[in-house]
C-alpha cells in the first residue's frame, strides 16, 4: 500500500459519513466526515483503535472522496486515525476547488500538510505536536483522563495563539469522574470551555 499512497492520489479511507459535529467549537453543525486510516500515537483510551492499522483500509482515490463529499455538505472534516501521516494537500486542494470548507482534527505529531479553514489540535502526551502547528491551530482540545491533564493543558495552551479556542473534554470512559473536575477548572480558569462528545449522547456517528 505504501508505494500507492506515496503517489498522493489515494488515501487509506476507513469510513466517510454525514452527521452532526459533536465536539468543540463547531458542535451542532452538519458536516461530512472523512476518517483516514493509520495512527501510531497509541492513546490507550482511543475510541477508534480500529483506525490504527492503515493496511486494513483500501487505498481510495481522492477524486472519489471529493465527489462523494460534495453531495452531502459544504463542510468536510478530515479525521482519523492521524490524517497527517499522509500528504493532505491533494485532498484539501480538491475540496477547496469545489468550494468546500476543509477542517482537520489532528494530534499534530506529523508535519502539517494541506490547506485548512479550521484546525482542531488535540495534543497527546505520548507524541507531542510539532512546533509549527501551534501557531496555526484554531482550536485546542485537551482530553482529560486524570488530574495531570490539567497541567498538560496549560503547557499546551501556552504555545498556541491568543485567538485559539481552548477546550477541555472528558475522556468518555472517565466522564462521570472528571466532569466535576472540568467544571471546577473552567469556573476558575474562564479562558477554557468545557466540551462534551454530544454525538455519543445523541447516539449518532
Amino acid at each position: 500500500m505504501k508505494n500507492v499512497l506515496q503517489e498522493n492520489k489515494v488515501v487509506p479511507l476507513m469510513e466517510a459519513f454525514y452527521t452532526i459535529q459533536g465536539e468543540g467549537y463547531h458542535k451542532g453543525s452538519a458536516a461530512y466526515f472523512v476518517r483516514i486510516g493509520g495512527c501510531d500515537v497509541g492513546c490507550h483510551w482511543c475510541d477508534v483503535k480500529e483506525s490504527w492499522d492503515a493496511e486494513k483500509y483500501p487505498p481510495t482515490e481522492i477524486s472519489t472522496i471529493i465527489q462523494q463529499a460534495k453531495q452531502y455538505s459544504d463542510t468536510i472534516v478530515v479525521t482519523g486515525g492521524e490524517p497527517l501521516m499522509w500528504n493532505m494537500s491533494p485532498l484539501t486542494e480538491g475540496l477547496q476547488n469545489e468550494n468546500l470548507a476543509t477542517h482537520i482534527e489532528t494530534s499534530g505529531a506529523y508535519p502539517l500538510s494541506g490547506h485548512w479553514d479550521w484546525i482542531c489540535l488535540s495534543p497527546k502526551k505520548r507524541m507531542l505536536p510539532l512546533d509549527k502547528i501551534y501557531k496555526v491551530a484554531d482550536e485546542l482540545k485537551i482530553i482529560v483522563h486524570n488530574q495531570s491533564d490539567f497541567a498538560f493543558a496549560e503547557e499546551q495552551a501556552a504555545k498556541v495563539q491568543p485567538s485559539c479556542k481552548l477546550y477541555l473534554q472528558p475522556e468518555w470512559s472517565k466522564r462521570e469522574q472528571v466532569i466535576p473536575d472540568i467544571v471546577d477548572y473552567v469556573l476558575q480558569n474562564s479562558k477554557w470551555k468545557a466540551s462534551l462528545q454530544t454525538h455519543k449522547y445523541m447516539n449518532i456517528p
